[in-house]
């Protein structure tokens, strides 16, 4: 979301750091002439849809510059111009990167008959159809911008309102929970067999385990993860984590962290509850564990042998 303020220097007057410039042209029936610059080139925002417009040069002033490069581009010579808005491009940090000032102006002319020397295409375009459009943010915002103050607004100094452009933060990753139950008894852990049929790890040992649901801790993960499968009545308070796995397998986009809750006292016998994913429970040895067992789940168990608090596996190194 962009916000709106107003600048604190005349920007379309020559100054260190000279913003660059853009023409938001619109037409009698409110389209806005629009610019699909070169794609894969190091340019600025390449494949993307954007106003005419381009720096201000050493020694020009904003005005002049907007007037060259409108003429540059598309021959064109739009009078009455008018400074409407400051762009200014924010980094991750919320540091400045850009500035761009964009001016406003109408034109009734097709498409067609402007000639074009930079770029890909120009079209008319109705604010509606930008959201189908790979449009720079800037571009997008200052259009935002004139559908509510169609008209300049400068204060009391001539300086047009700045409308901030945040950065588009990548999305952070999410990592999906998974929580295990490591339950032993005289030196042997409880361990299920996977039904042949299983999408994962069928005909394989396993422990009782499962992925959290929505609003729904791992510790409850656990405990209900328990109960369904085994029958085993086991406390939130009576569960501590020994260990957590921070898992990726190879060519998954999506990470794991497996998350390992030893109980220091339970309730109940395994009982096979689901026979579509599990066909036996059994308690095997420390020193003698089956096999085929599932891979992450012997990582685990050898840490936790050791008193490991973490391991990681998958990542590179």
């Amino acid at each position: 979301m962009t916000r709106t303020e107003t600048t604190t220097t005349a920007s379309h007057e020559p100054t260190d750091g000279l913003p660059g410039t853009a023409a938001l042209l619109v037409d009698d029936a409110g389209r806005y002439l629009l610019h699909l610059r070169d794609a894969n080139k190091p340019i600025w925002a390449p494949g993307q849809w954007a106003f005419p417009g381009g720096n201000t040069e050493p020694g020009e002033t904003c005005d002049q510059a907007m007037a060259r490069e409108l003429y540059e581009e598309t021959r064109l010579s739009v009078p009455g111009l008018a400074p409407f808005v400051m762009l200014e491009t924010l980094d991750a940090a919320d540091t400045l990167t850009n500035r761009v000032l964009v001016y406003l102006g109408t034109l009734n002319r097709p498409a067609h008959e402007i000639p074009l020397h930079e770029g890909i295409e120009l079209r008319w375009t109705h604010a509606a159809e930008t959201v189908h459009m790979a449009m720079e943010p800037g571009t997008a915002a200052a259009i935002q911008e004139h559908l509510r103050h169609p008209h300049p607004r400068p204060d009391t100094d001539g300086r047009p309102p700045t409308v901030r452009i945040p950065a588009v933060r990548e999305p952070r990753e999410r990592s999906i929970v998974g929580a295990h139950l490591y339950l032993e008894r005289d030196g042997a852990v409880l361990l299920g067999r996977r039904h042949p049929d299983s999408v994962f790890a069928p005909s394989t040992w396993h422990l009782p385990a499962g992925h959290r649901e929505a609003d729904e801790s791992a510790l409850a993960c656990v405990v209900r993860e328990t109960a369904e499968e085994t029958g085993i009545v086991i406390a939130e308070s009576d569960l501590s984590l020994v260990h957590t796995l921070d898992l990726r397998h190879p060519g998954s986009p999506v990470s794991r962290v497996q998350l390992f809750f030893a109980a220091s006292r339970w309730h109940g016998e395994p009982r096979v509850l689901e026979p579509d994913r599990c066909t036996e429970w059994r308690w095997w040895p420390l020193q003698a564990l089956p096999e085929p067992l599932v891979a992450y789940a012997a990582t685990a168990l050898t840490a936790i042998a050791r008193g490991e608090s973490y391991a990681r596996t998958g990542w590179p190194s």
